[in-house]
């Protein structure tokens, strides 16, 4: 997008859509970092919360942000002439065109741009509907894939554990606590409620932690991974609302304290990918550690297992000298 814009021209050329508010937030941050370089491309966030007089029109050659905003500032407010635009973003495109909402939006917003206008779609997973669908919006499209098995990245060793319900799990999680040296760990719960038993039975046992989940506000969203980001808290117990795109380097353990699942109860193996794709990156070594408390959790760790075409390995969390050797 920096590469792309005319700086001469005050009016908005980019526009990047991302499915949440913390996505657009960490992108712009980056194009604000690299944009140093290029003092005269301005950006603007096209979220909640962002007061715009109605019908002047902006002058910031690149806007991010979330679909229904966005929108609204092409149609409703009339801030952005649509035919102007020359790069339309959408980043977790599987997601923006998973989700009807999400879907309807970016459609919406596709239809307003010139014939002439590029398209970017960018997502770590595709399944093929998503696929097809991306091939419908995008005519004769230049397609940039990865192997499947290079994304489970090789810096990452997986694990899993068994457990019996969660107080078994939660006691496996405190032993691997007290044998790995942990700069800061990411944990994933299937529910709210799960999440926030975890966040208070860590707590009560004298970790540094941080919840994180939808029915927050945008503002306390913010502001519980700016803190985490910054070190403030080593431990980030969250729904799925983070499983994408949020970069933390100093994450080096991930743990699935519930199984990502789909609606029909099988292993959602992208979402499981976004998951333990938040260790092991920028090249470090990372952990991955699944809780298996079922005979059914166990057949999904199969799937994982198939879909990616690697082992995961069992860990006895009870035996200290064992978990030393096979997380060297």
């Amino acid at each position: 997008m920096l590469s792309h814009v005319n700086p001469d021209n005050n009016w908005t050329q980019c526009l990047c859509v991302a499915p949440t508010y913390e996505l657009a937030l960490q992108i712009g941050q980056v194009i604000e970092q690299m944009g140093k370089f290029c003092p005269n491309v301005k950006l603007a966030y096209a979220i909640r919360g962002s007061r715009m007089e109605r019908g002047v029109k902006l002058q910031e050659q690149i806007v991010i942000g979330t679909p229904g905003t966005v929108l609204d500032w092409c149609t409703k407010y009339k801030l952005i002439d649509p035919k102007k635009i020359t790069m339309f973003v959408l980043d977790e495109a599987d997601v923006m065109i998973a989700m009807q909402g999400h879907r309807d939006q970016s459609i919406r917003i596709h239809r307003l741009l010139n014939n002439s206008c590029q398209m970017l779609l960018f997502s770590a997973t595709f399944e093929d509907s998503v696929m097809k669908f991306a091939e419908r919006v995008i005519s004769e499209p230049n397609i940039i894939r990865l192997k499947r098995e290079e994304e489970t990245l090789d810096t990452i060793k997986q694990f899993y554990v068994l457990c019996r319900e969660k107080e078994d799990k939660f006691t496996a999680l405190c032993n691997l606590y007290g044998c790995l040296t942990i700069a800061q760990a990411m944990i994933f719960c299937h529910t709210r409620k799960m999440a926030g038993w975890l966040a208070a039975s860590l707590i009560k046992e004298g970790h540094q932690v941080a919840l994180l989940s939808g029915e927050m506000t945008v503002e306390q969203r913010a502001n519980v991974i700016e803190r985490f980001r910054n070190g403030n808290e080593k431990v980030l117990v969250t729904t799925n609302v983070s499983s994408r795109g949020i970069d933390v380097e100093q994450v080096s353990l991930v743990v699935n304290f519930d199984l990502p699942v789909d609606m029909e109860g099988n292993a959602d193996n992208e979402t499981y990918l976004h998951r333990i794709g938040r260790t092991g990156r920028f090249g470090r070594r990372g952990f991955a550690v699944n809780m298996v408390d079922s005979k059914r959790s166990m057949d999904i760790i199969t799937q994982i297992e198939m879909h990616f075409n690697r082992k995961i390995t069992k860990l006895d969390t009870s035996n200290l000298e064992e978990m030393e050797k096979m997380t060297i």
